[in-house]
């Protein structure tokens, strides 16, 4: 079963949400947080499997949760997924950064969002091509908060950054594969190797990775 933790502040969408996991044949909540500090404790408690994370919330902001769950070495394992709305669009980019694994739209139809949790929750990141363009490729060349990241590709050999472009643009697995001409078990390899190399937990972390190191710009 995959255990999951719904953070949200309006009461009616955390009953809702639990309802529908709860009624799936593969999903089980844990718990309910109507803030982040709460989502924060109940992650160290339960160690969810994931944990469907709002934005908006009192005394602790999602994103602020989604940084803390993440850097923890004890929910190193537990996978945030953002749940936002149209008019929060500007916050995905600082959520991916804190370590998220993916966003949804609260709209989202319900057999669509217990998808995205196995999804999440088998260690993929949520982000489909249409939606990497659209958002990655706005909000990556915004300043983030504090210092830059500095990260070496050095020891990326050159056909692991030719996937890593292509995962940044958008490129599916199955994509990449057509259009570097391997086989789809040779680009997944390629991806795993990324992801250990990068010390990042799933495939949005290395969007985020290929923009900051400057592999990928929005012109391109």
């Amino acid at each position: 079963m995959i255990r999951v933790l719904i953070a949200d502040d309006q009461a009616l969408l955390r009953g809702s949400f639990r309802v529908l996991v709860d009624l799936s044949e593969d999903c089980t909540t844990v718990g309910e947080a109507g803030n982040g500090v709460e989502a924060v404790a109940l992650a160290g408690q339960h160690r969810p499997d994931v944990v469907l994370m709002d934005v908006r919330m009192p005394l602790m902001d999602g994103i602020e949760a989604t940084r803390r769950i993440c850097a923890d070495p004890a929910t190193a394992e537990t996978r945030v997924l953002i749940l936002t709305t149209f008019d929060l669009d500007e916050y995905v980019y600082g959520a991916l950064r804190a370590g998220a694994s993916g966003f949804l739209l609260k709209d989202t139809p319900p057999g669509e969002l217990l998808n995205a949790i196995r999804v999440v929750a088998a260690g993929d990141g949520l982000l489909a091509p249409s939606v990497t363009r659209r958002l990655i490729g706005e909000f990556a060349q915004r300043p983030a908060a504090g210092p830059p990241v500095h990260r070496r590709l050095d020891g990326i050999t050159g056909r692991e950054r030719e996937v890593l472009t292509l995962i940044a643009r958008g490129s599916s697995n199955v994509e990449i594969a057509g259009q570097l001409n391997l086989s789809l078990a040779t680009v997944k390899t390629h991806v795993s190797r990324l992801l250990a190399k990068l010390e990042v937990r799933d495939r949005a972390q290395l969007v985020i990775v290929a923009y900051e190191t400057g592999l990928v710009t929005v012109a391109q």
